[in-house]
């Protein structure tokens, strides 16, 4: 079919080639870039000698998709769905996919209302496996829930597990959440979340490369992934084995240059083995929503310190300190082998022991001081005496 010169002709072409060329695919991609959408369908469109790249029998595959290809068809299927192509170029289209080279979307099919470009300036991704545990489901909605309710958005594959719950808590929280598809965004998949994702394209945006009715095959969901960490400013992977698809992400992210982060898991747990490995590398370690906003936010926005709990034992002067930490753990010790621990003088140390006792730490043991029984509770417990 040629679109060449035709309204609209550079659209249909671009829908056209989602229909011909596979997501990610660098060869069309170059073809794009160096000929423009249009020569490229119109050559596809005739038939006629392969571009380059491409052997006899994929071009010959390319052909026949393109002459199937109906994409006026697509575009009106598209509208009946409550569904809009967004290109290159287009007001709503995020530029950061741009970084993605000539393995760039051709374009993105849009169910929603909310701007896709504006929604991306402010999202994060947030995925791991879909066989995940329930500390996996339960750390990935208390992060989504988290981040929604700051006013970032939640992008994530619409998957089981770590996927539905990061777009389930962002939901619950009354927030933005984004799910990228590996097909056609008017067919939910998998089928158990459609309920979800229909939510999601009324509360938020879902997103996809592949036309109306198109499938997903297991080589997409893999190059979707690289939408999803082109999209955000950072990718949280949350649980992961070895060879979990996540991964793909968290690589592309670090590859794109955006901020990869892990959420740790029990060192016994092989599904977050593969999560380990990132943080062995240059993914940052991440556990509750102010680790994650400290590294995709602005200059300023710093996850607060992390402090255990003051103890009553913090609040004496250093000295007296040392003194309490010269008495010996168990039995009594004479004032002389107090301050020499202590590296004070005997008055001193003796000044301050009085002042311990009245605080409960210390007792007089004969001509010796010794710990209370509180005192050494404190010392294992993490309490204070009294």
């Amino acid at each position: 079919m040629s679109v060449d010169g035709e309204p609209g002709g550079e659209l249909l072409a671009r829908v056209l080639l989602t229909r011909v060329i596979e997501p990610g695919d660098e060869t069309g991609g170059r073809w794009v870039r160096e000929l423009g959408v249009a020569e490229v369908a119109r050559r596809l469109g005739e038939g006629g000698a392969p571009l380059p790249g491409a052997s006899g029998t994929r071009w010959a595959g390319l052909v026949a998709r393109a002459q199937a290809a109906r994409p006026r068809r697509d575009l009106e299927a598209a509208r009946d769905a409550g569904v809009r192509f967004v290109s290159p170029g287009d007001a709503e289209w995020p530029g950061q996919l741009d970084d993605l080279g000539d393995a760039r979307p051709l374009g993105l099919w849009v169910r929603g209302r909310p701007s896709l470009r504006m929604w991306a300036l402010r999202s994060v991704a947030v995925v791991g496996a879909r066989a995940c545990t329930e500390y996996g489901a339960h750390m990935a909605a208390t992060l989504a829930a988290g981040l929604a309710e700051q006013g970032w958005v939640v992008v994530s594959g619409g998957a089981y597990g770590v996927d539905g719950a990061a777009h389930r808590g962002a939901l619950g929280a009354g927030g933005a959440t984004v799910a990228v598809l590996a097909c056609g965004v008017d067919r939910p998949y998998p089928r158990g979340h459609t309920r979800l994702i229909s939510r999601i394209a009324e509360q938020g945006l879902v997103i996809g490369e592949l036309p109306p009715g198109d499938h997903p095959t297991p080589s997409r969901f893999i190059l979707r992934n690289r939408v999803i960490a082109a999209l955000t400013r950072g990718t949280v992977v949350v649980e992961a084995a070895h060879r979990s698809g996540s991964l793909v992400t968290a690589r592309a992210a670090q590859r794109l240059g955006r901020h990869t982060m892990g959420v740790p898991g029990p060192a016994t747990s092989g599904l977050s083995a593969g999560v380990h490995d990132l943080l062995r590398g240059e993914a940052a370690l991440v556990t509750d929503v102010a680790d994650v906003v400290e590294m995709v936010g602005d200059i300023g926005e710093l996850a607060p310190d992390r402090r255990g709990p003051v103890l009553p034992r913090d609040l004496l002067e250093p000295a007296t300190r040392q003194v309490l930490a010269a008495l010996p753990g168990h039995g009594a010790a004479r004032p002389d082998e107090i301050a020499r621990s202590a590296q004070t003088a005997q008055d001193d140390a003796i000044a301050r022991l009085y002042e311990l006792r009245a605080l409960g730490y210390v007792e007089r043991h004969g001509d010796g001081w010794k710990l209370t029984r509180q005192a050494v509770m404190s010392v294992r417990g993490g309490r204070g005496p009294g």
